[in-house]
């Protein structure tokens, strides 16, 4: 390695974490985002389960293990069904293709049952006023006895897995709700001839609700529909070729690493490879967020399900399956939004304790309207005055079961339970439409609370393309003369930093060397024979060399000059005497001026580390825009995660920008991780962000797109919390009539979901 520690060698390929094993489970039970996210949760609890991703509309959840571990589907069932639902393995089959078939299709059932029949009664009773008469109150037992059965099974049935394990949610207060009406109603239709019935109400609850759920399950589908475009990508079918050129089609799961597989023009590509023939430019829009085709020839990557445009490309399969590029980033995607913030732990508290405390609170309400009705009228009288007059039924005990029912729906803790989860699939899906990969809910929580950014310079702030712009030789003489460059290159052959493999081109030649050695951070030594016997050779920065005992001192002006132009300065030294200076430039990258005065638009502090000198770490300042009091230079490796602790010590909450080896610490130690494209795999593992972009451009568009969807986080708690603060009360008080607060109870759910809808359109000012 010479000079500039702070980089690594060249990046590895595009590869996102290590093959793990993959199990799908079809999961029946679930009924709405909250019931998903605790299947999730349970899943996510099982040692040796990496991650676990829950299709709430396919009613599917697929599991990743960690590398090494035995799948246990076992485990996973007995998780599942502890927390009231059910749980069977189902083929692993390439990829997890999502559709729209199971809970849509539930809840559509759902209203072509209940909306007829509430329709019905609503015409019966509102418009030709036959709620009194006897008939029409058998005829409404009949309907809705039907919607009770058929539509309200559905949540009867999620109410008592709950119940089995001790536990309750959304279901149980629907069911409750619902059950009081129409029990109230049998009751009055057999013992209470001419009394008023509530047959319409209790229909017209479960027919509400379900309608809300339906319309949810709708928005949903858009908010996670970059998810489903990315699980589609890949083709079923593949070109294989075979020994002796034969080219057959096969399903693509067939494929197997190191077969050869053909496309042609508009093909999109099955698997990952390698180009051996052809030329071509691919689309690879899908999964980087870039328009621009990239043109392939033979040495070249490929990724599946990006597109072919215009050539005929064979290549060697790499990969096949969950370890492609494509399958890492949907896993990605998945595991986002399955994630928890934590800002969602006090939703989580309330909740746990919400369903219990709303049936008492129903209890309460109900035993006060019949035991003391008066006090009760008496404080609904008073509040009516401020608000609005509410009809309400005829006698106390009609009055305690609607008031009874009508805090139970009103109350459904959905919208609660939804506020962080709909805001971070939607966040994390408009993420991976623009080529941003975010781990999971508690980077997008950190990365929209950081306040300064660190970028590392070499292949971040620069293209980590270094080449050499000049040089400087001492005065030649004898059999030195020329030897200078050729030596260079000897040394810096055998290192892979890019700037070695720059100096390496200076000269084709290779001088005999011996105990050839890379010390980190500083340069390269060797010993070789001059003319004058065995001598050592360094190569590497002014200070390692000054360090290592050589006395000659560089000129101070080719110094300064192209320092001050941002180039790295290296110097080539034989035993104590210096003989020649590199002058070392790697071109700026094009936006990152923009990302910076972005950054600071944003009110964000930038700051640069890098292991050149002060001179040049100035120079590249300069022509980025960070100020030059927030710029550390000469930083070795190790010292860069020291540095983010330095400025968190400051009280900065810092994110760290970088793409090597070297960057894997600094990427764990600040408070957001973000990794550049085609970054090592360690410091990939170590982000909590990962850009598939080939420019730093997403870097504010990641934050902003953080800080949006942590503010839209914050709105749909607020409302959450709001809705119910507000709504049981007017319930318990009798403001609220049972199909009001069902047609509220969706209501408030869309709202949820509709405000997180809108990251999808999110634009950075």
């Amino acid at each position: 390695m010479v000079n500039d520690p702070t980089h690594a060698a060249e990046p590895a390929p595009l590869k996102m974490e290590n093959t793990r094993r993959i199990s799908r489970f079809a999961v029946t039970g679930m009924t709405c985002g909250n019931c998903a996210r605790h299947v999730a949760q349970a899943i996510q609890g099982i040692p040796g389960v990496a991650s676990a991703a829950v299709d709430l509309d396919a009613g599917e959840a697929t599991v990743r293990w960690t590398a090494g571990v035995e799948p246990d589907p076992g485990a996973v069932a007995k998780a599942v069904e502890a927390e009231g639902f059910g749980a069977r393995p189902i083929e692993a089959g390439p990829g997890v293709q999502a559709h729209e078939g199971g809970r849509m299709g539930g809840w559509q059932t759902n209203l072509v049952v209940g909306v007829p029949v509430t329709a019905a009664l609503m015409i019966g009773e509102w418009v030709l006023g036959l709620g009194a008469v006897r008939w029409f109150q058998w005829l409404a037992f009949g309907l809705a006895s039907v919607v009770q059965v058929l539509a309200g099974g559905r949540f009867y049935r999620g109410a008592w897995g709950q119940l089995k394990t001790g536990g309750s949610n959304m279901d149980t207060l629907v069911a409750l709700g619902s059950t009081t009406a129409f029990a109230y109603s049998v009751w009055v239709l057999f013992t209470h001839p001419g009394a008023h019935v509530y047959f319409m109400e209790a229909a017209a609850i479960i027919t509400l609700i379900s309608l809300g759920h339906w319309l949810e399950a709708r928005v949903s589908l858009k908010a996670s529909a970059t998810l489903r475009q990315l699980l589609t990508l890949a083709p079923a079918r593949a070109r294989r070729r075979s020994a002796d050129g034969r080219e057959t089609e096969v399903p693509a799961a067939e494929l197997r690493a190191g077969d050869v597989a053909v496309v042609r023009p508009g093909d999109r590509i099955p698997t990952d490879g390698v180009v051996l023939e052809g030329e071509s430019a691919v689309d690879e829009s899908m999964l980087t967020g870039e328009s621009a085709p990239v043109d392939k020839r033979a040495g070249h990557e490929l990724y599946a399900g990006t597109t072919n445009l215009n050539g005929r490309l064979a290549f060697r399969v790499t990969a096949t399956g969950e370890e492609t590029a494509l399958a890492n980033i949907v896993a990605a995607v998945q595991r986002a939004q399955s994630s928890r913030a934590q800002i969602q732990r006090l939703g989580d508290r309330v909740s746990s304790i919400f369903v219990p405390s709303v049936i008492l609170i129903a209890v309460l309400a109900a035993l006060w309207w019949a035991l003391a009705p008066q006090s009760a009228q008496q404080l609904h009288g008073w509040v009516g005055r401020f608000l609005w007059s509410a009809h309400l039924p005829g006698t106390p005990v009609a009055t305690a079961f609607l008031v009874a029912a009508s805090v139970l729906i009103i109350a459904c803790p959905c919208a609660m339970g939804l506020a962080t989860p709909a805001a971070i699939m939607a966040g994390s899906n408009a993420a991976a439409r623009r080529g941003i990969l975010i781990r999971d809910g508690v980077a997008l929580e950190k990365a929209g609370n950081v306040t300064a950014v660190l970028f590392d310079k070499t292949g971040t702030l620069t293209m980590g393309k270094p080449s050499v712009a000049t040089t400087w030789e001492a005065e030649p003489a004898g059999a030195r003369a020329g030897r200078a460059s050729r030596l260079a290159a000897s040394l810096a052959r055998h290192s892979t930093h890019p700037i070695s493999q720059a100096l390496a081109t200076l000269d084709p030649a290779d001088l005999p060397l011996e105990g050839w050695e890379e010390v980190r951070g500083a340069g390269v030594q060797a010993r070789f024979r001059d003319s004058g016997g065995a001598v050592v050779a360094r190569l590497g920065s002014l200070r390692w060399l000054t360090e290592a005992g050589v006395a000659s001192r560089p000129p101070e002006a080719f110094v300064q000059k192209w320092s001050a132009e941002g180039a790295t300065i290296i110097g080539l030294a034989v035993d104590a005497e210096l003989r020649a200076l590199f002058a070392i430039q790697d071109t700026l990258k094009p936006a990152a001026s923009k990302v910076v005065e972005q950054l600071q638009r944003q009110g964000l502090k930038t700051f640069m580390v890098t292991g050149d000198n002060a001179l040049t770490a100035a120079g590249i300042a300069r022509q980025t825009g960070i100020p030059p009091e927030n710029v550390f230079a000469e930083v070795r490796p190790e010292r860069k995660a020291d540095l983010v602790r330095d400025l968190q010590r400051r009280g900065e909450r810092v994110a760290f920008v970088g793409d090597g080896i070297n960057d894997a610490p600094a990427l764990e130690q600040a408070d957001l991780g973000i990794a550049v494209a085609r970054a090592s795999d360690i410091a990939r593992e170590a982000a909590d962000i990962i850009l598939l972009k080939s420019e730093i451009g997403a870097v504010p568009e990641s934050l902003g797109l953080a800080r949006a969807t942590l503010r839209t986080i914050k709105q749909n708690l607020f409302w959450a919390f709001f809705y119910n603060a507000a709504g049981v009360p007017l319930a318990a008080l009798g403001f609220l009539s049972p199909i009001l607060c069902a047609a509220a109870m969706g209501l408030s759910d869309l709202l949820v979901i509709g405000n997180a809808l809108r990251l999808r359109q999110w634009k950075m000012d």
